[in-house]
Order: structure tokens, then C-alpha cells, then sequence
């Protein structure tokens, strides 16, 4: 059976990342439906928000909006009653709930949520970091990382190195690699909390499979996509995690950022308990 589109148009005054976050997880609970996004970021004059309705009126759909300018807003509202487009100010129930709870009326600005203060800066550093060192590069500093992922080949470590970053986390991450030894410094690191990401050997050779033939790879080290050999580079990884008493996370049926909260929550019991020494 076919998959059934609709228009789902985003409209905001800042980055539109909040939108589009939202709209994304609400979307994803309809099965068989898929939205045709329309992503209209930074609009904060009616010469920007005329061409939106313009959009909206050559094709109908869910309007999501974000917009501090409340005359812009109510005009967009408007446009999407006369279109009979249904239209929603994601933010405002919060708001609103802000505000009968805490008491205090807000102090609207345009994307306030990305001023440049020091969790930013704390972002990009730690952006740089991991990508520095991504997959076993820079080994020597390990001990500068707040978080070091250790996995064979296709268990995510980058991506979940590169979504902890995004968080403030340094994160660094190393591949297991058959009959190749591990830097000699990380069992002795002291600093960083240190993870091992297993999956099950279907879901590895999967992926590894995936990953050749989007390479155009030919078939040179078959005991890469062999389930046997896989299993075992699986076992000799949970034995190395076991001997170093290194928590393990299995990612087979996890989604990065279901992976990237274990490893916080991790995380944070190890920063509480360098805190108690």
C-alpha cells in the first residue's frame, strides 16, 4: 500500500529547529502518512510573511508557527482561517503555562534560544573535540574527553559521538578492529566515563552490507559481512568491556538519541560520583 502525503508548512521567527522537531515526533505516530515539509525560517517582516501565505494558499495543509511578533501572527492566523487550513502557535500553550505558574509575564525576543552565551561556546568546543577525535585519531589526549565510546565497526559511535557533542559532552570514540590493540592509555584513563556499544551480529552485518554496497566495495575481507566472524568480534568486544568493568549499551534496537540519554544518565552518575573523591 502506497503512502498517503500531506503539505505541512513551518513558519518561524527564528531557526525553525523547534518546529521542526515537534512536527517530526508528532508525524511519526501516523503510520502510512507522510508530510511534504515546507520550512520557512527567520521570517520577522510582512514582506516575508506575505510570500509564507502565498505558499500556503498554492498549497493547503497544517500550519505550525513560532512567532514572537504577535501582529505577525495574527496575521498568519487570519490567512490560515480564510484558507480553512488548521494553524497552531506551538509555543503558546507553554507559555501560557509558564505564566499562570510562575506568575511573571515574558519578555518576548526572536530566537532568544540561540543567543551566544557560554553553553554555545561550550557546544562548539566540545563539537571540535569529537571531531578531532573521531574513530581512534588523537588518542594521546583521551583524558580531555568527558565521554569515550569503544565499538566494533557499525555500533554508531559517531553519530553518537556528534549528538553528545551537540549536548556540551565531549565525546571521543574508538573502533575494535580484529587483531589491532587498543591504545594502551585508555584502560588507565581517569577523567573520562568510558562506554562499549554492542549490537546484535544481524543488525552489524546488516549495516556493514549496506555500507558496501552504497560504497560500491567489493567483496575483498568477506569475514566482515560473515555473521560467525561478526559474532565473534561481539563476544572479544563484551570480554574487553567486562575485564575494565565498563558499563555496556546494546544500540540493536536503539535509536541514536535513545542511545545518547543512556550514555547521559551514565554520564552523570560518573560526574557525581568524581565529585564524591
Amino acid at each position: 500500500m502506497g503512502r498517503n502525503f500531506f503539505h505541512l508548512h513551518l513558519v518561524s521567527d527564528s531557526t525553525g529547529e523547534t518546529l521542526i522537531t515537534v512536527a517530526r515526533a508528532a508525524a511519526a505516530l501516523y503510520s502510512g502518512l507522510s508530510p511534504i515539509e515546507h520550512v520557512y525560517p527567520l521570517v520577522r517582516s510582512e514582506r516575508q510573511l506575505d510570500r509564507v501565505i502565498s505558499e500556503i494558499e498554492n498549497e493547503p495543509g497544517i500550519v505550525l508557527y513560532t512567532m514572537v511578533d504577535q501582529d505577525l501572527a495574527r496575521k498568519l492566523k487570519a490567512a490560515c482561517d480564510e484558507q480553512s487550513c488548521p494553524s497552531l502557535s506551538v509555543l503558546e500553550p507553554v507559555h501560557n503555562l509558564f505564566q499562570s505558574y510562575l506568575g511573571v509575564v515574558t519578555t518576548p525576543r526572536a530566537g532568544a534560544q540561540h543567543v551566544l552565551n557560554s553553553d554555545y561556546f561550550r557546544r562548539i568546543d566540545a563539537l571540535n573535540f569529537t571531531m578531532l577525535h573521531d574513530d581512534g585519531q588523537m588518542t594521546e589526549n583521551l583524558d580531555q574527553a568527558d565521554v569515550v565510546l569503544i565499538g566494533i565497526s557499525r555500533t554508531s559511535k559517531t553519530p553518537t559521538s556528534i549528538y553528545l557533542a551537540n549536548r556540551g559532552i565531549k565525546t571521543a570514540n574508538i573502533p575494535l578492529v580484529p587483531n589491532v590493540s587498543l591504545p594502551t592509555n585508555v584502560p588507565f584513563l581517569k577523567h573520562p566515563l568510558i562506554v562499549g556499544l554492542v549490537a546484535s551480529p544481524e543488525r552489524i552485518v546488516q549495516i556493514r552490507q549496506n555500507r558496501m554496497l552504497a560504497l560500491n566495495a567489493d567483496d575483498k575481507d568477506a569475514s566482515y559481512i560473515d555473521r560467525r566472524a561478526v559474532a565473534e568480534e561481539i563476544s572479544e568486544a563484551r570480554k574487553l568491556f567486562d575485564r575494565y568493568d565498563w558499563p555496556v549499551i546494546d544500540v540493536t534496537r536503539r535509536s541514536i538519541e535513545e542511545t545518547a540519554a543512556a550514555i547521559i544518565d551514565l554520564y552523570r552518575s560518573h560526574r557525581a560520583a568524581q565529585d564524591l573523591l
